[in-house]
C-alpha cells in the first residue's frame, strides 16, 4: 500500500522531525520519504486531516478482552479494532480469560486470533497456574511463544517466596514480572477508597496502606533477588514516593498509572454509580495530583487505559456486588488531554514499547525515513464530550461518560494497514 500523509506535525522527541510539519510518504509499510510538499507522481492515496499530528504508535500495557471464555464482554477481533480507532498500534493482553492464559497453547491461541489486525496483540502470561497464586505457571514456555511479561492482573501475590522465586527464575531469560500490589487482608471486603467519601456513603473502605504495604514488600524482594519488576496501576501519593526512592537505588522497577486515576476521584461515588468501581479504587484529589507529578518527573513510566470490559449483568448491580472495571481505550487520549501536556502524554503512551521490548519487533528509534510505519494520527486540540455513541466496545461500562475531553484520535497506520 502506498500512502501520502499531508501536513502532519510530528510529535516525537526521538525524531529529527520533532515539532516539524511535514508530509510522509509510506510505501510497502515503510516510511520512504519525509519532507515538505512531497510530490505524488504515482497518485497514491492521500490523507489530509484538520490539525493533523502524528506520533509513533501508542502502546497500552494493560487491556482485557474476555476471549476466550467471556466473549460476551469483548472479543479479540473487536477489541483490536477498538484499540486501533483509539490510537493504539499495540496492546498487552491480560491473562484474565477463561481459561487463564497460563500455558503456551493459550498464548498461541490469542495470538492466532489477532492475525491480520492493524493493532498488534502482545499477550501477558499468567504468573501462577490459573492465577491462583499457588504455583508458578509455565513462564519459559510462554516466553518462547510470545508472552511479553508475567502477572495475574488484579490479583495480589500473597506469597512473597513465590515472588522471590519468580524474579530469580525469570532472570535466566530476561523475563519481566508484573506484581499488582494490594494487600488482600487489608483490602478485606472493601469496595472504595477508605476516607471521607467512603465514610459518608457507608461503603467499606480499602486503605491506601493496602497498596503501599505491598509495594514496600515487593520492592524489598526485588532488592534481594534482582530481576525486573513492573508495578501496574499505582494509585496513591505514597506509592509514587516509594517507587521514586527505589529508582534512586537503581532497582530495575517500572510502574504504570491508569487514566481514570489521573482524571477521576472518589468524589464520583456520591451517586453509587458502579461505573466508578475499579481496582485499585478511585482515590483523592491529592493522590491525583501526586500521580500527575510522578508522570512529569519521570517516576511513573507509562500510562495505561486499563481497559476492562464488564457485561451489564455483572456491572449494573448494587455497589457492593458489582464487578470492578471500566473500559478506557476510546476515552484515554481525550481524557489525558485535560490534565497533561501533549508531549508527556505521547511519551507515556509510547514508553511501554521499550519496557516490554523483549518480544517486540523493534525498539522505538523515532519517526524517520526507512523505519517501519507504526504511527498514530490525532488532533490534540479538539474539545468534545464523551458520550455513549463514542463507545466502540461491546461492553459499555465507561467511567468517562459525559466527561469533557480534549484531543481526538483519527486512527493509526500499522502492519501496512490504515485505520481511520
Amino acid at each position: 500500500m502506498k500512502l501520502l500523509i499531508r501536513t502532519a506535525k510530528i510529535i516525537d522527541a526521538k525524531s529529527p522531525f520533532h515539532h516539524h510539519t511535514v508530509d510522509l510518504l509510506i510505501e510497502n509499510g515503510t516510511i520512504a520519504k519525509i519532507g515538505s510538499q512531497l510530490p505524488n507522481p504515482n497518485q497514491c492515496k492521500e490523507i489530509t486531516l484538520e490539525n493533523l499530528h502524528v506520533s509513533v504508535g501508542w502502546f497500552d500495557s494493560s487491556v482485557s478482552f474476555g476471549e476466550p471464555g467471556f466473549e460476551d464482554r469483548e472479543t479479540i477481533v473487536n477489541g483490536l479494532e477498538v484499540a486501533a480507532r483509539s490510537g493504539f498500534t499495540g496492546v498487552a493482553l491480560q491473562p484474565n480469560s477463561f481459561p487463564v492464559l497460563d500455558n503456551q497453547s493459550q498464548i498461541q491461541f490469542v495470538k492466532s486470533k489477532a492475525q491480520g489486525a492493524a493493532t498488534e496483540l502482545f499477550p501477558i502470561g499468567a504468573l501462577t497456574a490459573s492465577s491462583f497464586g499457588k504455583d508458578l505457571a509455565e513462564l519459559y514456555d510462554m516466553k518462547n511463544v510470545g508472552a511479553i511479561a508475567f502477572g495475574d492482573y488484579t490479583k495480589n501475590l500473597d506469597n512473597p517466596n513465590l515472588l522471590k522465586i519468580a524474579l530469580q527464575y525469570t532472570q535466566d531469560f530476561d523475563g519481566l514480572v508484573i506484581a499488582f500490589s494490594e494487600n488482600t487482608d487489608l483490602k478485606g471486603t472493601g469496595v472504595a477508597n477508605e476516607g471521607a467519601v467512603s465514610t459518608r456513603l457507608g461503603l467499606k473502605g480499602i486503605p491506601a496502606l493496602a497498596e503501599e504495604l505491598e509495594i514496600v514488600r515487593n520492592l524489598f524482594v526485588l532488592e534481594y533477588t534482582g530481576g525486573k519488576l513492573h508495578i501496574p496501576t499505582i494509585s496513591t501519593a505514597k506509592s509514587v514516593r516509594l517507587i521514586k526512592e527505589a529508582k534512586t537505588k537503581k532497582l530495575k522497577v517500572t510502574c504504570s498509572v491508569a487514566v481514570h486515576h489521573l482524571v477521576l476521584t472518589d468524589e464520583k461515588l456520591d451517586g453509587f454509580d458502579t461505573r466508578y468501581k475499579v481496582t485499585p479504587p478511585l482515590r483523592t484529589a491529592a493522590d491525583c495530583s501526586a500521580l500527575l507529578s510522578g508522570l512529569q518527573d519521570g517516576t511513573i513510566d507509562m500510562i495505561t487505559s486499563d481497559h476492562d470490559p464488564i457485561d451489564i449483568e455483572h456491572k449494573k448491580l448494587e455497589f457492593d456486588l458489582a464487578k470492578n472495571g471500566t473500559i478506557g481505550l476510546e476515552s484515554a487520549f481525550g481524557a489525558l488531554g485535560t490534565v497533561l501536556p501533549l508531549e508527556i502524554i505521547i511519551e507515556k503512551l509510547t514508553a511501554g514499547k521499550n519496557i516490554f521490548q523483549s518480544q517486540m519487533r523493534e525498539e522505538n528509534h523515532g519517526i524517520q525515513e526507512g523505519m517501519a510505519a507504526n504511527l498514530t494520527l490525532f488532533n490534540p486540540a479538539e474539545n468534545w464530550i464523551f458520550e455513549k455513541k463514542n463507545i466502540l466496545s461491546k461492553s459499555k461500562n465507561s467511567a468517562f461518560l459525559h466527561v469533557p475531553m480534549k484531543g481526538k484520535v483519527y486512527g493509526i497506520f500499522n502492519q501496512g494497514k490504515l485505520i481511520l
